[in-house]
């Protein structure tokens, strides 16, 4: 009895010592296999866009932060369940998320895009270069109809839990075959072994993979933006942690007055995603 006793209270002080150590600190969670938005070296440290981003806001904010590694399709769970305190993982701010967490401001643009294989005969979409599904319009509605006929039959491949695989199951392009996948890393590999006709990502997860692996993946169609796309890339925080909300706010206002977003983003996308 008196070794159960020992060992409770011991559980109890470590408990104690985990909270008031990590009490003044803010964790982020990331995915960490989303290049260039979070990814990990070749030791396996986090690295990417929004690592950088977020030492950055934490040093706005006047706090100590921890990168937290989180599956994609827990991401939302896990920080309801405070296995951390704030989201940076390429997460695009839609209403549907909104229901179950806030986020901040945005602090980046993610433009998506199908990609295929440089010979594939989807090369050759026609239409406009940009569709914003905010508003569908008569040139919208034309560039759909194009999507429509030119996916018909094909295999078409996402990550699983995004805003790419929801457009793709909206009835937006017809009745498609949509394959899911955990990573992107996964669609890329199946993209270029023949697995997919073609793949729905943030157009620049699709470049960066073709610059660091040397495959000849190709941007196809229109940009998508709006809509079932979200409003941009924000920090999602859970509903109640108001003052951890507005203080992110401010660290990216203070962040991109000061031109952190935009040199960051340059270096990591290689243009300025910033909003």
């Amino acid at each position: 009895m008196n070794i159960i006793k020992k060992f409770s209270l011991g559980l109890l002080i470590s408990l104690f010592l985990t909270i008031s150590a990590n009490a003044d600190k803010i964790r982020i969670g990331t995915e960490g296999a989303y290049p260039p938005w979070n990814s990990k070296d070749a030791s396996g440290k986090l690295i990417g866009f929004e690592v950088e981003l977020a030492w950055t806001l934490c040093r706005y904010i006047g706090q100590q932060c921890e990168i937290v590694e989180q599956d994609w399709d827990g991401m939302i769970p896990a920080l309801i369940m405070r296995k951390f305190d704030a989201i940076m993982a390429g997460m695009s701010i839609t209403a549907e998320r909104q229901k179950a967490i806030s986020f901040s401001q945005g602090y980046a643009d993610e433009v998506a895009s199908l990609a295929v294989m440089k010979g594939s005969d989807l090369e050759g979409i026609d239409t406009s270069e940009g569709i914003n599904l905010t508003k569908k319009t008569g040139a919208v509605k034309k560039d759909l109809k194009t999507l429509t006929s030119a996916l018909a039959g094909k295999t078409v491949c996402t990550q699983t839990a995004t805003i790419h695989q929801n457009f793709l199951e909206s009835g937006d392009v017809g009745k498609i075959n949509v394959r899911t996948y955990k990573t992107q890393d996964e669609v890329n590999l199946d993209l270029t072994s023949g697995r997919c006709d073609v793949a729905l990502a943030a157009a620049v997860a699709f470049t960066d993979y073709a610059e660091k692996s040397g495959k000849p993946v190709v941007l196809v169609g229109p940009t998508f933006s709006g809509g079932a796309f979200g409003n941009g890339v924000g920090v999602g925080i859970r509903k109640d942690d108001t003052e951890l909300l507005n203080a992110f706010n401010r660290a990216i206002d203070k962040a991109r007055k000061n031109g952190d977003i935009s040199r960051i983003a340059t270096k990591w996308f290689g243009f300025d995603a910033s909003m």
